[in-house]
């Protein structure tokens, strides 16, 4: 057990290794010691140097042969992440492989095969896991005010094009990859046990590339609830990120802000199924005495994404259980596995 810092070297320098995983370091400088990192582009291997003052390699694997690193993040294009993450971890060494996990079903299962096999750690960034809103969200179902929960609603719609190598299918871009599996992941989580049954609608709507940018999935079966999840880019009046129906209340809002409603079902009274004519020609009504809560990111002073490296340091130095398993992350690997078979975009 030791609180020394962990070595990290970040394999990739662009939105994610640098914006995501590189500014999370610069917060987190008391766990983290940014020793390397991997990039063709030289001027960003420059940034590197001037901000961590960390060795620099034009190629991965220069960067894998040095020794310092401890900790490697694959931040790298998505097709790569199962060859790069496999080769770090035949190395010993422990991985952090940005989303989706793998290309493919078959990749994440060598990922995970190869991590059974050597000393290392590999954990999948599954940050949305500590995402203020998704974490509030959890926090209220499973205190139980608004009953069984029956449907949930998730969405992450806007209008744009777009036109970068994430729309090509050959690099493994598409939104159900770069956008959806996010939401995806925390729909697995919400699901509960037991591998859903699956629903896919995709297409291309505006982007310029081959791959898809119009998501509908669906999960339900199994007993857990139905959970609907939408990705689009052509969704000229977005709405709320999340919609939750109980049978006791229900919850809505964004990644913002959240408010919820319930009542105590035991102030109803006793009602059974009436054949008779409805009084007045008219539909059942009753009241209910409402009570509402609301959430606001103003007020929110916990960790956020940064959560995620925070725990993994616990992890590795002090032993404690892994927060995001790549076991679990392959449930949402099989869902994406089910979505391309099931609406295959050509």
């Amino acid at each position: 057990m030791t609180q020394e810092r962990i070595r990290i070297g970040i394999a990739g320098l662009g939105r994610s290794g640098w914006n995501i995983h590189g500014h999370i370091m610069s917060e987190l400088l008391e766990l983290y010691d940014v020793v390397a990192v991997t990039d063709a582009d030289p001027k960003r291997r420059d940034e590197a140097t001037a901000k961590f003052g960390c060795a620099t390699y034009e190629t991965y694997t220069d960067f894998l042969g040095d020794d310092q690193i401890e900790l490697v993040v694959v931040a790298l294009p998505s097709h790569l992440h199962a060859d790069a993450t496999i080769a770090a971890m035949k190395l010993g060494k422990h991985v952090v492989c940005e989303k989706p996990m793998a290309a493919s079903l078959a990749d994440a299962d060598r990922m995970i095969a190869v991590a059974r096999e050597s000393n290392g750690i590999l954990s999948v960034f599954q940050n949305r896991r500590y995402a203020p809103d998704y974490v509030t969200v959890c926090r209220v179902i499973d205190s139980g005010l608004l009953g069984r929960i029956v449907q949930i609603n998730m969405t992450g719609s806007g209008f744009s094009r777009r036109w970068d190598w994430q729309t090509l299918q050959k690099f493994g871009g598409g939104s159900l990859n770069n956008t959806a599996v996010h939401y995806l992941d925390q729909a697995v989580e919400l699901f509960g046990s037991g591998q859903p049954d699956v629903f896919c609608h995709m297409e291309r709507a505006l982007t310029l590339g081959d791959a898809e940018d119009h998501v509908k999935v669906i999960l339900h079966g199994n007993g857990g609830p139905l959970i609907d999840v939408e990705i689009s880019s052509a969704c000229a009046y977005p709405t709320e990120t999340w919609r939750v129906f109980g049978t006791q209340g229900g919850l809505i809002g964004s990644t913002n802000s959240l408010q919820w409603r319930w009542f105590d079902p035991a102030t109803l009274p006793k009602r059974t199924v009436d054949t008779r004519p409805t009084p007045d020609r008219s539909y059942n009504r009753e009241s209910y005495d409402w009570q509402e809560d609301s959430w606001d990111i103003s007020n929110y002073d916990g960790p956020g994404q940064n959560g995620y490296y925070i725990d993994l340091f616990d992890t590795i130095r002090q032993g404690r259980p892994l927060a995001v398993t790549p076991e679990s992350v392959r449930k949402v690997m099989l869902v994406l596995e089910q979505c391309h078979r099931l609406a295959p975009v050509s």
